[in-house]
């Protein structure tokens, strides 16, 4: 699969960049285990798909960034840094899910969240298809936290079935990738707390 464009288009780029942050979300650990257990409540993959959305409108659109701009109109938004993601994420797993993150996994996945923002502005989608096909290995696979000594707990994966699916090939559809939907707006946005915590999400321009 060619997954380099001369010219890449702008909805093609929204939609992986999409994706690979719905994908992030869906191999963060610490997510996985927050919604495996309901800490979210009965409604915890719900609420995953909706932080991906959250997330997702940090940045602006590449469908809008495409647009011709009259002279007089201001510069479009600027996409926020590292540390603006890590904050928001921190701040839903604490809003959302009940969870402290104290591990530190919140600066990978913001990391891995910017590098597919920056290939995806190049038209370049094979970092997200490698973080398809690593989902797609864990599909079907639930998380086992076991406590070892120093209370520290140790995490492995376990299928729930034995026939889950072989090999996949290299070339996956769009469709067979985590759902993600805008934040929806009867959701309040968490309130910015004295340390000004990141709000998850904006009000549209």
């Amino acid at each position: 699969m060619e997954s380099m464009q001369t010219e890449p288009s702008p909805e093609t780029q929204q939609a992986q960049f999409e994706q690979g942050v719905a994908i992030s979300l869906h191999l963060w650990l610490s997510l996985t285990v927050a919604v495996q257990g309901n800490l979210g409540g009965p409604d915890s993959e719900d609420k995953r798909d909706w932080f991906a959305g959250a997330i997702v409108e940090m940045f602006p659109s590449f469908v809008d960034l495409a647009k011709p701009r009259a002279p007089s109109q201001k510069p479009p938004p600027q996409d926020p840094d590292s540390e603006d993601v890590e904050a928001t994420l921190l701040q839903v797993m604490w809003d959302e899910f009940e969870t402290n993150v104290d591990d530190d996994s919140e600066v990978e996945v913001a990391d891995r969240i910017m590098k597919v923002r920056a290939q995806c502005a190049a038209g370049n989608y094979e970092f997200v298809e490698d973080l398809r096909r690593r989902w797609l290995a864990t599909k079907g696979k639930t998380i086992k936290v076991q406590e070892v000594d120093g209370g520290d707990q140790e995490t492995d994966w376990e299928s729930d079935d034995d026939d889950e699916e072989g090999d996949e090939d290299d070339d996956v559809e769009m469709g067979e990738a985590p759902a993600l939907v805008a934040a929806p707006k009867e959701r309040p946005p968490p309130e910015v707390d004295e340390d000004g915590f990141t709000k998850v999400t904006r009000k549209k321009r």
